[in-house]
């Protein structure tokens, strides 16, 4: 096997779940990481051509974790904005019932 498609392969994996926000997509891919690389790394000595391979593999990555932590830090903020108007969001709550029990009787 060409260890250098079967690391862009890999890299080419993370950095498309990634940009896909495909987070199922993303676990799989870098669960699989590691028993694959150690395969890989498991014949002669890395060529240039495998360590420049390698590289993009390590930016991929990092670009994947990257996204990873944008898209948590958007969750934060959108659960600290709902943490904050819980309570507005329950009156709204509350008046939507009171709302619906007058135009049901």
């Amino acid at each position: 096997m060409d260890r250098t498609r079967a690391i862009d392969r890999l890299a080419r994996q993370l950095a498309e779940a990634g940009a896909a926000a495909d987070w199922t997509l993303l676990a799989r891919a870098t669960r699989e990481l590691g028993p694959q690389m150690q395969a890989l790394a498991a014949g002669e000595p890395w060529s240039a051509a495998e360590r420049a391979a390698l590289e993009r593999l390590r930016q991929a990555h990092d670009g994947a974790a990257g996204q990873v932590a944008s898209a948590a830090n958007e969750l934060q903020a959108r659960l600290d904005d709902m943490r904050v108007n819980k309570e507005g969001w329950m009156a709204y709550a509350l008046a939507g019932e009171l709302d619906s029990d007058h135009t049901t009787t």
